[in-house]
């Protein structure tokens, strides 16, 4: 029996890959002669990085470069053969790097993220396939172009000591978030509670990104501001559109294609899919609906593993084969949380379920 295995981050908790090990390890508990195919996935979130590299057969560099908050940390980023780098922004300004109490929407800096892409340019790299998630900033991307050399003065932008200055570059950006930069709908209203922003810094927010915007148009004669996806990331989709000509694509699908999943699929008689919380949120373009989306065309049953598991009618309703919590009903999260429960969990259910 062959069974795909492509299950999401536990966030907090397990990697896609630790979660994929531990699921294989109670496949092959209840089916020991099973042929298990697990790969580390991935929407451009939290375990970009792992995910697209391994799917690319590249391999993981470090490098010297500032968290959002302007402290000297260590990121890392992937490099394939092809010379794409693998840059997972939440590495150098994602919300991880700072503590809660530490939080500060108006301060927090993307200029970490515009050192990684330097150090690949320094490398040689002629792609940047970059995963957009999980970040503490609402800068609009203005840090990460200010470290590739790009000055603002005023109303003018000075482009002529860029990094990006007659570079032959390609930029791919991973991203499923559909907001533009400014209003209601936009990155600072949207997403800037969660990074720390207050109702008043929320305005103040998204009124400094609607004059970079206008700083922008003025300089480049283009106007991305409303541009589906100009707000991801705090409004770093704005900058990667305007200043480096970006291609926006669903994360899922840009992975799925460099596995070559649906090739995998074929003669595969399940497969294993899940995230830490499964809801209908799941049905709006998250990994496992794509995944699902992939596995129906070809007629093989999807099975939905999660920590938290509501809205199972809906899931179900969608086409899922199966939707499983792992976790029984009243454990308390931080019992939950712990990577030696989780993994314990998803191997006892998902062999549970074969047993069954």
């Amino acid at each position: 029996m062959k069974i795909l295995v492509a299950i999401d981050s536990f966030k907090g908790c397990l990697s896609s890959a630790e979660a994929g090990r531990a699921v294989e390890l109670g496949i092959r508990e209840a089916i020991p002669d099973a042929q298990v195919l697990s790969m580390p996935v991935s929407d451009g979130g939290e375990g970009m990085l792992e995910a697209f590299t391994t799917a690319m057969g590249g391999t993981i560099v470090s490098a010297r470069v500032h968290d959002p908050l302007m402290r000297l940390i260590e990121a890392r980023y992937g490099i394939a053969s092809n010379g794409t780098a693998i840059i997972e922004m939440a590495q150098a300004s994602g919300l991880t790097r700072v503590a809660l109490a530490e939080r500060d929407a108006w301060r927090a800096t993307t200029y970490g993220t515009g050192e990684l892409i330097a150090d690949a340019l320094r490398r040689g790299c002629t792609h940047i396939l970059m995963g957009l998630g999980g970040s503490a900033t609402t800068d609009g991307g203005r840090g990460m172009l200010e470290a590739l050399g790009l000055r603002f003065d005023g109303d003018t932008v000075d482009l002529s000591q860029s990094l990006l200055a007659g570079r032959d570059l390609r930029v791919t950006v991973a991203s499923d978030v559909q907001n533009p930069l400014c209003g209601t709908n936009g990155a600072a209203h949207i997403y800037g509670p969660q990074k720390g922003a207050t109702p008043p810094m929320v305005e103040r927010l998204d009124e400094r990104l609607c004059q970079f915007a206008d700083l922008t148009a003025k300089a480049l004669g283009t106007d991305h501001r409303d541009t589906p996806g100009a707000g991801a990331a705090g409004g770093m989709g704005f900058a990667l559109l305007a200043y480096m000509n970006a291609e926006l694509r669903s994360g899922i699908d840009l992975l799925l294609d460099l596995l070559d999943f649906d090739t995998l699929l074929r003669g595969a008689a399940y497969v294993i899919t899940g995230e830490g919380s499964a809801d209908r949120q799941t049905l709006m373009g998250k990994l496992p609906q794509g995944i699902l989306d992939h596995a129906q065309q070809q007629g093989v049953p999807t099975i939905l593993m999660a920590g938290r598991v509501a809205d199972r009618e809906a899931l179900l309703d969608a086409g899922f084969a199966a939707v499983e919590c792992i976790n029984p009903a009243g454990s308390p999260l931080a019992e939950c949380m712990q990577p030696a429960v989780a993994r314990h969990r998803l191997a006892a259910t998902i062999s549970r379920i074969f047993r069954r």
